[in-house]
């Protein structure tokens, strides 16, 4: 039988203590003031930050707060953090800051920080010195620890810190407040091993640990039966599932997504993110094979150059990634496929650059999510010789996006006239006149819909292709 790194269920069953303690202490406070408490969660960042920002909303939900969406209301504002780029954290030390003037006006208000920026010492110091209103820290690994830290600053009023654990272990069983009735994220793993030149991930989210396949099954299951309609299955690198887990026979993301796609109901799987070292055949022909994985692939290339993905420490070249790609495309030929593009990382020549443009040219990526290189304090890639400088960063991002706009727009013109099932999300956050639903290629299609739509599948006629997105009329 094999063995998973799950948090003991002692350690889970003191936890929930704790949330029926912050309950109770929440119930007092509303009999005597006659006003409900509420919990605002700001998220920066990916998707499975995304996802640990349901279970911190959950968590506070269980704990008495009925969750809200304006920071002003809230008696709790916990601010989950990014550290993937600089932007990002200084986009969340800046909203934190901005917090301070609701604090002075609200001093019984909670504010915690937590999440990748904060796991890093050097911003956690930042937190301490310099924003002194923040009453709680806690690391991605001490997410379930969330109860305990909010009924200790209750009780014993100081500021803490939540040290980082010492073994990164998977927590079960924790609430989820879910925003959608009809997509969800269900993280399937944590952590990274690849340890890539320009990446922080594995030093703030820990080594790989996957949860175990009857947990990840029954949570899917329960999602279907209620009526989701769109999963997305979440890793750091979802085809690395199941090769931490010690003894048995091996049990890997092939085998989890077989198993998935057995439950019955109307639904699609999607999975992000993979790394291409570990995108086997076995796992396209599942996909090949199923009735509800989504025939979409996003498969992160970052450059078109052997030496760059060398640099990077990416452990493929050219010549696997489009092995991967040609047998994708031969056993399923309508599928979609994206990546993510990292332009002017260091030494990066313009022959360099002209291999990722090569590259483009010869995959004919249906999108691509571009970023300009940013250096992470701690990472081998930010000591580096040969930073590219600004200017030549932003001049080749701008040439990459013109060939890889004009390839998008190619892709999705032989779809106008087709008809296509899409499932709806509502008015458009662009437009309100118009409805917005996304293929199972997750492409954005606009229309004339209506609040019945939302959260269905709706089969639309596409009318009009441009570079982001399809126009359609309902069948």
């Amino acid at each position: 039988m094999k063995e998973y790194r799950i948090l003991p269920d002692c350690e889970m069953q003191e936890q929930k203590e704790y949330i029926e303690k912050v309950r109770a202490y929440n119930e007092n406070l509303v009999l005597e003031s006659g006003s409900k408490r509420y919990a605002f969660v700001q998220t920066f960042g990916c998707q499975q930050n995304e996802a640990d920002s349901e279970k911190i909303a959950g968590m506070c939900q269980a704990m008495g707060y009925e969750i809200c969406h304006e920071p002003a209301l809230a008696d709790i504002i916990m601010v989950n953090t990014c550290a993937v780029r600089e932007h990002a954290e200084k986009r969340a030390l800046s909203i934190i800051g901005q917090y301070k003037h609701l604090k002075a006006a609200k001093p019984d208000m909670l504010i915690g920080v937590c999440g990748c920026m904060v796991t890093q010492e050097h911003r956690k110091d930042t937190i301490k010195h310099s924003y002194p209103y923040v009453d709680f820290v806690l690391g991605t690994s001490s997410l379930h620890r969330l109860p305990q830290l909010i009924f200790d600053k209750m009780k014993k009023g100081k500021r803490l810190y939540c040290p980082e654990e010492k073994e990164y272990l998977v927590a079960e069983g924790l609430p989820i407040y879910r925003e959608s009735s009809y997509r969800a994220w269900v993280s399937i793993m944590y952590g990274c091993n690849n340890f890539c030149t320009y990446c922080i991930v594995p030093y703030v989210r820990g080594r790989e640990r996957s949860r175990r396949p009857e947990d990840i099954i029954a949570e899917v299951r329960d999602l279907v039966e209620k009526g989701y309609k769109d999963i997305t299955l979440l890793g750091q690198n979802v085809n690395s599932y199941g090769k931490d887990a010690k003894g048995g026979e091996i049990y890997d993301f092939a085998d989890l997504l077989s198993d998935i796609d057995k439950i019955e109901g109307d639904y699609y799987i999607r999975f992000m993110t993979s790394h291409p070292k570990d995108a086997s055949k076995k796992l396209i022909d599942v996909i090949a094979s199923s009735k509800h994985i989504a025939h979409q692939f996003h498969l992160p290339m970052q450059s078109g150059s052997d030496k760059v993905l060398k640099e990077m420490n990416r452990h493929y070249d050219r010549a696997k990634y489009l092995d991967t790609v040609d047998y994708m495309r031969e056993k399923i030929p309508d599928i979609t496929i994206s990546s993510d593009i990292i332009v002017g990382f260091p030494g990066e020549s313009e022959e360099d650059f002209c291999g990722t443009i090569e590259m483009l040219e010869r995959v004919r990526f249906d999108m691509t999510y571009s970023f300009i290189y940013s250096p992470r304090k701690d990472t081998p890639a930010a000591a580096m010789e040969c930073q590219i400088p600004d200017d030549i960063k932003g001049e080749r991002f701008n040439r990459l996006l013109e060939v890889q706009n004009a390839i998008a727009l190619e892709k999705n013109k032989p779809l106008e006239g087709k008809i296509i099932k899409v499932l709806c999300d509502g008015p458009s956050k662009n437009d309100e006149s118009v409805y917005s639903g996304r293929t199972e290629g997750n492409k954005i299609v606009l229309f004339d819909g209506n609040e019945s739509d939302i959260g269905k599948f709706v089969s639309l006629k596409i009318t009009r292709a441009e570079t982001f997105a399809l126009y359609g009329e309902k069948i």
